[in-house]
């Protein structure tokens, strides 16, 4: 941020400039933000970045010449940014976020000054976490599959090519016998990438997982589509009286709140709507409280990258209820917001760098205690 007013020094990049106007005159009136400079395409982006060095950008996805999400892959490697994806394709979204970007608004569906209104109140809070997001090149690693070993322990293996060996399998540690345990997971921003690398490689007949990544309707579908397939596990979208399975992954729905479950057949969810908790909904909180009460100690919970303290309190009450607990470290963290407050509160058992956190996974399922 520019030292002499401490305010967030914005590039605005859309090719409409209507849009373009209307972005500079709402976010100038923020007392935080100062919009130094507008580009027309990617190419012109590239431009300004260099001389303008902006703190952080808004990016359009559908622009002529170059889209967005070439213009990420362009520009991450050369001139790490905090990018905020201004678009209203779910699927384009989800490929800038792949492609570097940390946050992404929705452009107004809702025509009309109300609608209006409500994008750029968010798009406001979107440039404020950008702002203060650790972003770094990235080089995607080789991906590899998880191979048990004699005795439980693990060994990374080639992945096999798609539709041919036969994916590995997990041996499950004896305390577990007769019940395995539950996998939850939570995440905000920088949390997409994240949660992939956690769980792309866990081999497919690991213990159900249960996920809450912050994220609207519709995109929460096709990220789960788009995890399905990636991963050994399957994966999809949460639904009411899902079962939480062996080797199945339940991603909760934007705007349901994801609830662990048990009868006398095993865990299930719950996926219902409901006001926002923390924040939020689906809300992390939420889902860890629902773990701690129903799975207890035959539970593990991971809480990742994300802005403010959701999932920080439900972590504590997993601990509490004998649940083994991990957080993602500050160093590896695009916003270490959650996992820190976590932490502070004495939530995390443990602190690993997001490399470290698919065969944290693994040795907890694995290890003969």
């Amino acid at each position: 941020m520019d030292g002499t007013n401490g305010k967030i020094r914005l590039l605005i990049v859309d090719d409409s400039i209507f849009f373009r106007k209307a972005l500079t005159e709402a976010l100038n009136g923020d007392p935080r933000i100062q919009v130094i400079g507008t580009a027309v395409d990617a190419m012109d982006a590239m431009e300004k970045i260099k001389i303008l060095k902006p703190d952080v950008a808004t990016l359009d996805v559908e622009m002529p010449k170059l889209n967005g999400i070439d213009f990420l892959r362009k520009l991450m490697p050369v001139n790490p940014l905090p990018v905020v994806v201004v678009s209203s394709a779910p699927i384009r979204v989800l490929d800038a976020l792949s492609a570097g970007a940390v946050e992404f608004v929705r452009k107004p569906e809702i025509k009309g000054p109300d609608g209006m209104r409500n994008f750029m109140s968010e798009l406001t809070v979107k440039i404020r976490i950008a702002a203060t997001a650790k972003v770094t090149r990235r080089v995607a690693p080789a991906k590899t599959a998880v191979a048990p070993l004699p005795g439980g322990s693990v060994a990374a293996a080639p992945a096999a090519s798609a539709g041919t060996a036969a994916r590995p399998g997990l041996a499950l540690r004896r305390t577990f016998a007769g019940e395995a345990p539950i996998i939850a997971i939570g995440a905000s921003t920088g949390g997409t990438e994240a949660i992939l690398e956690v769980v792309r490689d866990l081999p497919a007949n690991t213990p159900g997982v249960v996920i809450v990544q912050h994220m609207p309707p519709v995109f929460t579908k096709m990220y789960a589509q788009r995890l399905d397939r990636i991963c050994h596990m399957t994966v999809k979208e949460a639904e009411p009286g899902d079962r939480v399975e062996q080797g199945k992954i339940i991603i909760g729905a934007g705007e349901y709140h994801l609830r662990l479950a048990k009868d006398v057949r095993g865990y299930y969810v719950r996926s219902e709507p409901g006001p926002k908790v923390s924040g939020h909904c689906p809300s992390v909180d939420v889902l860890f409280d629902s773990v701690a009460e129903a799975a207890k100690a035959n539970a593990m919970g991971v809480l990742l990258t994300g802005m403010g303290a959701d999932g920080a309190k439900g972590l504590l009450k997993m601990r509490q209820a004998g649940a083994y607990t991990v957080g993602q470290d500050k160093e590896t963290c695009v916003v270490y917001g959650m996992p820190a407050v976590a932490f502070k509160i004495g939530a995390v058992q443990k602190q690993l760098p997001l490399g470290e956190m698919g065969g944290e996974i693994i040795r907890y399922l694995t290890n003969k205690k």
